[in-house]
């Protein structure tokens, strides 16, 4: 009798047990936002703010019937990278492996799959740029440039991405054509200037009506609203304000019109579609494009990030304080309240700094101070108007991407290659130079010396010559002496 009550209750154990887990099980699956517990490994940088959100890459899109890593379609990736590798016109799409005469390298690599080189939840087997093959994948296909180009004949395969020479889809950074145009720029540009922006002629120029520029007077939230003088005080110094845009504009919820106390990014969408739709790419607000998840906080990085801002939500008005909108503030300390990283501390220490505290102070000329913006969220063209990219990430994935839409704003060619691909340099926020030059611009006048090219050729002379004179039609204008007396200075230097 005692065995057999033993043997129930150890039953009865059992099912409270089985119907426990089950039911926590099924809240983790079915409620809760946080499904760590039940992905198959550690996600890669780029993909873990919506690890959670599995249907964002596990589409109802099948594939070979199978919901795994494999199974996912190709679709669930461009739906997120197809607009950057149109942008950036992918070196590798699908379209060129459909070629008969290519279709023989798919027997190495399947690349019409994307996963087939990305494949998540990997990590022992994860490297840069989430690939999850051997590093060395170009010298299936590529063995024939080392047989054809001398410079290349003592590297590795697995050196290729190294410092920015290659990348699989994107090798526009640093194209032939495009380290030649640029050969011999000095270090220093003469004009060093930043783009200016104009949201509000953007605005206008979509359609939209200029509306009279508002006063405190003017203010149309209701009066409970309207206690606190320093809120008022700072719409009324806004564009916003200047623009006539109210405060029922954005707190009035545009369904119910009931008071929004705090507005959301789909009420600065309204206005600032361009800009939100970027921030919803970058990590600052890629979950905020997953209707499921919260806003992305510090505490979930997996870089340094300081205690004291660990459980802030990363929104507009994170960086762009509610009411007040100060771009100066998002441009430089709304980034160091959050990040901890040398590269961050090191920031007040540079040359950078010391131009973007000295346009604050007016005693520097506008638009030629470096913040943090100004590298990590570029101004750039787009129909006729310059906007800023609000996807923190877009010139960080390589980040030779930055060197075409940031660097070489103020820098020439070659002396940003050497900085970008010096890790000690970037560390130190560009307070120290580099000391070792990108060998890719060397590399490519001496294969285009060897096929004769005259242009190139007399550049070369001109700027080894002691006693230059401006060679004709060169590829592109040769340094003027103020150029490289300042190229030559900044080197002793």
């Amino acid at each position: 009798m005692a065995h057999w009550i033993q043997k129930r209750k150890s039953v009865l154990l059992w099912l409270l047990v089985t119907i426990g887990l089950s039911a926590w099980l099924g809240h983790v699956l079915l409620q809760a936002e946080d499904k760590t517990l039940l992905l198959p490994g550690k996600t890669t940088h780029g993909h873990y703010q919506i690890e959670m959100a599995c249907s964002a890459c596990h589409t109802a899109e099948e594939k070979e019937n199978v919901f795994t890593s494999s199974g996912v379609p190709n679709s669930a990736c461009t739906n997120c990278h197809g607009e950057d590798l149109n942008q950036f016109s992918d070196s590798h799409p699908t379209r060129k492996f459909k070629n008969p005469e290519n279709a023989i390298f798919l027997e190495h690599v399947n690349a019409m799959n994307c996963v087939e080189c990305h494949a998540e939840h990997n990590e022992k087997i994860t490297h840069d740029m989430g690939v999850t093959i051997p590093q060395d994948y170009c010298a299936h296909c590529h063995q024939v440039t080392l047989e054809n180009l001398e410079s290349h004949q003592n590297l590795k395969f697995h050196t290729c991405a190294t410092a920015g020479c290659h990348n699989y889809h994107d090798n526009m950074a640093l194209a032939p054509s495009f380290l030649l145009k640029h050969y011999g720029e000095a270090n220093n540009l003469k004009e060093q200037k930043v783009a200016e922006v104009n949201a509000l002629q953007r605005w206008l120029s979509e359609g939209n009506k200029k509306r009279a520029a508002l006063t405190i007077e003017e203010a149309d939230a209701p009066s409970p609203k309207l206690t606190d003088p320093a809120i008022n005080l700072d719409w009324e110094h806004t564009a916003h304000a200047a623009a006539g845009i109210n405060c029922s504009d954005c707190h009035d919820d545009p369904v119910s019109g009931v008071w929004m106390p705090a507005p959301d990014h789909h009420t600065c969408k309204k206005c600032h579609d361009v800009e939100v739709t970027d921030f919803l790419k970058g990590k600052h607000g890629m979950r905020l494009a997953h209707p499921e998840l919260s806003p992305m906080t510090p505490t979930q990085a997996r870089q340094s990030l300081k205690a004291t801002s660990a459980h802030r939500d990363l929104s507009c008005s994170s960086c762009h304080q509610p009411h007040r909108y100060d771009r100066e503030f998002a441009a430089h300390q709304a980034c160091i309240q959050c990040h901890d990283d040398e590269h961050t501390r090191n920031y007040d220490k540079s040359p950078h700094f010391a131009l973007w505290a000295a346009e604050l102070a007016g005693t520097g000329e506008e638009r030629t101070g470096v913040s943090c913006a100004t590298c990590h969220l570029p101004r750039e063209e787009r129909d006729d108007h310059h906007v800023v990219n609000h996807n923190q990430n877009a010139n960080l994935t390589p980040n030779e991407k930055m060197i075409r839409n940031v660097c070489m704003d103020c820098h020439g060619l070659q002396f940003a290659m050497d900085a970008m691909a010096d890790r000690e340099v970037i560390a130190d926020n560009f307070s120290t130079r580099p000391t070792k030059a990108h060998p890719g611009i060397s590399w490519t006048v001496d294969a285009a010396i060897k096929r004769g090219n005259e242009e190139i050729i007399a550049l070369k002379n001109y700027l080894e010559s002691p006693n230059p004179s401006p060679p004709e039609n060169a590829v592109s204008p040769p340094p003027t002496t103020t150029q490289q007396n300042n190229s030559r200075t900044n080197e002793k230097e």
